[in-house]
C-alpha cells in the first residue's frame, strides 16, 4: 500500500504540468499571433514590440512564435525540454521589462497601474521543471525518441 501512495514515475505529473501549462500560454501568444481573445495580432504585436519597447525585430518574432507554437507544443510534449526553457525565457523578460515596476501582486482589485510578476514566476517554474524532468511517457518527444 505504501508502495502505491508513494511511488513515482513523473509520467502523469509531467502531461499534467505541459497540458495546464501549455493551455494557460496558449491565449497569451495568440493575442499576439492571431488577435484572438483582445489581442493586436501579429503586425500590431510587432510593432508595439519593436515600435514602442524598442525590441530587436527577431526578439519580437521569437516571443511571438515561441508563446504561439511553443505552448501548442507543450500541450502534445514535443522538443520539451527546449519548449519550456524557451517559455521560461520569455516569461523572465516579460517581468523583467513589462511587470517588475508594478510589484510582485496581481492587479486583482485594480489598485496599481498594471500586473505584477507572481504569475511569471509561477509559470517560469513551471517551465523550469518540465525542462528538469522532460515530457514523460505521454508525449511525443517519448514517441517520436523513444529511448
Amino acid at each position: 500500500m505504501f508502495e502505491t501512495i508513494f511511488a513515482n514515475t513523473g509520467d502523469l505529473n509531467s502531461l499534467l504540468l505541459r497540458v495546464i501549462l501549455g493551455l494557460v500560454i496558449f491565449p497569451h501568444g495568440a493575442q499576439k499571433l492571431l488577435g484572438w481573445f483582445g489581442g493586436y495580432g501579429f503586425k500590431g504585436t510587432m510593432g508595439f514590440f519593436t515600435g514602442t519597447m524598442k525590441l530587436p525585430a527577431i526578439i519580437a518574432f521569437l516571443v511571438i512564435i515561441g508563446e504561439s507554437f511553443g505552448s501548442l507544443a507543450l500541450i502534445f510534449g514535443l522538443f520539451t525540454r527546449f519548449t519550456a526553457i524557451s517559455i521560461a525565457i520569455i516569461l523572465l523578460g516579460a517581468a523583467l521589462l513589462v511587470h517588475k515596476d508594478n510589484g510582485f501582486f496581481m492587479n486583482w482589485y485594480g489598485a496599481q497601474k498594471g500586473e505584477g510578476y507572481e504569475f511569471h514566476i509561477l509559470a517560469i517554474g513551471a517551465a523550469l521543471l518540465l525542462a528538469i524532468t522532460g515530457a514523460g511517457s505521454y508525449s511525443l518527444d517519448r514517441l517520436i525518441f523513444p529511448l
